[in-house]
């Protein structure tokens, strides 16, 4: 794989760069040992083969990873069951330079599996959305809020045709109290998407992360201003988490403050959840804590970050883009829907016939909620589903 041509000679600053997006896209927590050397690869600080190798193998070490011999090497799953109290570190073996010699019949198993050489550009063909939120069953208001804006231009041709598509989806979960986290959540979701109207014109690329983290800065002030108005304090303050995606054609960018998700299905990847949660455990992970030791802290699930309670200093979201290369299911959910790992143990039978046309977005939302209520009623529950089609670009 290269991120350059091929007459471009690949320097070690280029392999810190494709790990780090490695680490991004399986959605793994990093280890501090792992991110600092990440850190030295790009800047330079490590030259040579030898000390990149030293610097692994101190890693592993640290870790107490046993590295398999190449013919007890596990298969690949596509998708694992956790819940948030078990996300943990994950060593992927390919990173340390490994040659891996196969017998005929690992060749053939190879040849016959589907492993494209080569990713076409691809181009939208088809975008449908809906989404639905509900009480619970044990709470007395509804503190969730989303909203959709999608824009669709239609071009056909003779044997096929394309979509043109803008998309703005928005889910909020408000804390405060009644008229404080419904007020945040409300607030939040409308103030996004005047933004985005106002300064994302038709035909312009998607916006960057300067322009999409201003519009969550305006937004968190939006909502500290009224904390301040109302002499709010302490629990009293309002605010809300907030999980954004934005669509142009086969280009997406998320944003994201505090647990509210979004996860994204495909046929070849399965589920993958696309967001960590803002958090203390998760932020006790990352510190390099045991996940067993981070999510026994009585304080495990407390915010570490939302907007509204405090100014834009405390506010810090997490910005991400990439390319859609084949079907895909994307659904931005509060905590109401993803608590107890409900979307990890029931995504085949609940969100993957709907990455089919033939089957109705609404409808799937309706059902995800039903099967919310009934493993998770003790939230409100919110679910944005997002359903994009995309076909290989074959013009000359």
């Amino acid at each position: 794989m290269y991120f350059q041509p091929a007459e471009k000679a690949c320097t070690l600053q280029d392999l810190g760069q494709v790990w780090q997006w490695l680490f991004h896209e399986s959605q793994r927590t990093k280890f501090g040992s792992l991110v600092e050397l990440m850190t030295d690869i790009q800047a330079g600080s490590i030259q040579t083969i030898d000390e990149l190798r030293s610097r692994l193998k101190a890693i592993i070490n640290e870790m107490q990873v046993d590295i398999p011999s190449n013919a007890d090497l596990p298969p690949v799953s596509n998708a694992a069951a956790v819940n948030r109290a078990e996300v943990g570190v994950t060593l992927n073996n390919s990173a340390a330079p490994t040659v891996i010699q196969m017998n005929e019949s690992q060749e053939s198993l190879m040849k016959s599996e589907e492993l494209p050489t080569l990713i076409l550009p691809m181009h939208l063909v088809d975008v449908e959305s809906a989404g639905g939120t509900d009480v619970g069953r044990q709470r007395h208001h509804n503190e969730d809020c989303f909203g959709i804006a999608t824009s669709i231009d239609k071009i056909e041709f003779p044997n096929n045709g394309t979509v043109e598509a803008r998309g703005v989806y928005v889910l909020c979960d408000g804390m405060g109290g009644h008229a404080g986290g419904e007020v945040a959540s409300d607030l939040a979701v409308k103030t996004l998407l005047q933004y985005f109207q106002t300064h994302w014109q038709p035909h312009q690329p998607i916006p960057n992360e300067q322009s999409i983290r201003e519009a969550i800065r305006l937004t968190n002030g939006a909502i500290y201003d009224l904390n301040q108005q109302d002499a709010r304090s302490g629990v009293g303050r309002m605010g809300t988490t907030l999980v954004l995606v934005l669509l142009y054609n086969t280009q997406i960018a998320i944003a994201h403050v505090g647990d509210s998700r979004l996860y994204s299905l495909t046929r070849k990847q399965g589920l993958s959840q696309m967001t960590l949660d803002h958090e203390v455990g998760q932020r006790e992970i990352l510190r390099g804590v045991e996940p067993e030791i981070a999510y026994a802290r009585p304080d495990a699930y407390q915010l570490t970050q939302a907007l509204g309670p405090r100014d834009e200093n405390y506010v810090n979201p997490d910005v991400h883009f990439f390319d859609l290369n084949e079907d895909t299911l994307l659904l931005l959910v509060s905590d109401g829907v993803s608590d107890n790992a409900l979307l990890e143990e029931h995504w085949q039978t609940h969100l993957e016939p709907l990455l089919t046309s033939g089957n109705s977005l609404q409808r799937g939302v309706s059902e995800l909620i039903d099967l919310a209520n009934q493993y998770n009623g003790h939230d409100n529950i919110t679910a944005v589903m997002i359903r994009l089609k995309v076909r290989p670009k074959l013009e000359p």
